[in-house]
């Protein structure tokens, strides 16, 4: 099988989409199909091009069996809702010529967002006659109406794209149920939507006590209590919340609130610390794997944080990562969402409501006084029997395997039109 997958994030981006869609792709590979991936130039989440890609319009790669194929995309700084419309159009523009000049595949996987790239798979499904699989890592029109991010004309038009998306794909497929059951409601047959769950990076189930001595003493964080967040730091993080946190905790040096990656808000978050004098906050950049899986194994409690007007479907992928390293978590999240879902069902930690410093504190100082050994054996147990890389990425596989096979099949009443 030949699979052509169209993401604007991929390797070396490990944090979000990017590193769904490489774990996806090398397996692929690894199982003997021909992978081939048109992305644009890494930029996430600091939203800048490193060094060795900067000034590039294209370039060809290779990694571990799988063909990249780079096209250049407008990368703002700092991003603003226009801005992020000229960046995502821009690799629609780029990546659909790269994707032009490849050889016909037997499959097209379509990553969104950007939902623009539905227009993409529209044209290319047609013009090459084959199936195209439209994966949604997040339901961009309902998250920008969420935040209010977006004029009404402009949603109205994200909506009618969407629509044609999941007319005219093959399958939908989705990483959650909530997100699986809003699709629904929006009209898809349900015998077309499938989930694309995250899978879980085997190696973190095995972390060594030693990784993290090594990572404390290679950073000068001794026996700190370690409180971290690492990953993106944009607007729907809400950090703020972590800030007020250590700012209401800054008389007790003993906990160290960690706060790794980069992103839209990082610096007026470092602006925020710097001006309240708060040295129970430490910043550290994206780190390579094995500084991360140190910063993990040095971690005693982990925190997924979002903004109140999040929408409840939203799982960022930390939420695996966490659990799989044993992590006890807590999420300042929506009670109703599935983040919540997953920390209730896996016992690994504690819920508080998104925005509440007073309660996430409380929360901190709750589960330091429990047994953080046992919450960590339940987040490593739960994730090993609900993300294990051999379902999650078998049942990837075998799903787009039953579509390109069906494509050879004449193809009737696919639509064609926005």
């Amino acid at each position: 099988m030949k699979v052509l997958i169209l993401s604007i994030n991929y390797w070396p981006e490990v944090t979000g989409i990017g590193a769904f869609t490489i774990s996806r792709a090398e397996h692929l590979a690894a199982a003997g199909h021909e992978v081939e991936v048109c992305t644009t130039f890494p930029y996430y989440p600091e939203w800048k091009v490193p060094a060795e890609y900067a000034g590039k319009f294209a370039a060809n790669e290779e990694r571990n069996g799988v063909r990249i194929f780079r096209s250049y995309a407008y990368i703002p700084n700092p991003v603003t809702s226009v801005k992020r419309v000229v960046h995502e159009a821009s690799f629609i523009a780029t990546s659909l010529m790269r994707a032009l000049g490849r050889r016909r595949p037997d499959v097209l996987l379509v990553v969104s967002p950007p939902l623009g790239l539905a227009a993409s798979a529209i044209f290319l499904s047609w013009l090459w006659q084959i199936p195209y699989v439209f994966d949604v890592e997040d339901l961009q029109p309902d998250s920008a109406a969420d935040l209010g991010m977006l004029p009404p004309r402009v949603l109205k038009l994200m909506y009618r794209v969407e629509a044609a998306a999941y007319r005219c794909a093959a399958l939908v497929s989705t990483i959650t149920n909530g997100m699986r059951d809003r699709i629904l409601k929006k009209g898809v047959p349900p015998e077309k939507v499938t989930l694309f769950e995250a899978r879980l990076d085997d190696s973190l189930l095995d972390l060594a006590p030693g990784q993290g001595a090594a990572f404390r003493q290679r950073y000068g964080l001794g026996d700190k209590f370690l409180v971290t967040h690492s990953g993106n730091m944009g607007v729907k993080q809400g950090l703020d919340v972590i800030v007020d946190a250590a700012a209401r905790n800054k008389v007790d040096r003993s906990t160290l609130f960690l706060l790794v990656g980069g992103g839209a808000v990082r610096e007026r978050i470092q602006s925020r610390v710097a001006e309240q004098g708060l040295e129970n906050v430490r910043f550290l950049p994206l780190l390579d794997e094995a500084d991360f899986q140190g910063l993990l194994a040095a971690s005693d409690i982990c925190l997924v944080t979002q903004q109140k007007s999040v929408s409840d479907i939203v799982f960022p992928s930390k939420i695996v990562t966490y659990l799989a390293a044993g992590r006890p978590v807590i999420a300042s999240v929506s009670s109703g969402g599935e983040v919540a879902l997953a920390i209730g069902e896996s016992g690994a930690g504690r819920l508080v409501e998104p925005e509440d410093p007073e309660a996430l504190l409380a929360a901190i100082q709750d589960l330091r006084a429990a047994d953080l050994h046992r919450c960590g054996e339940n987040a490593r147990k739960y994730a090993d029997r609900r993300w294990s890389s051999a379902r999650v990425l078998g049942h990837f596989e075998q799903s787009l395997m039953k579509v390109a096979a069906a494509a050879a099949k004449p193809l009737t009443g696919r639509g064609t039109a926005l």
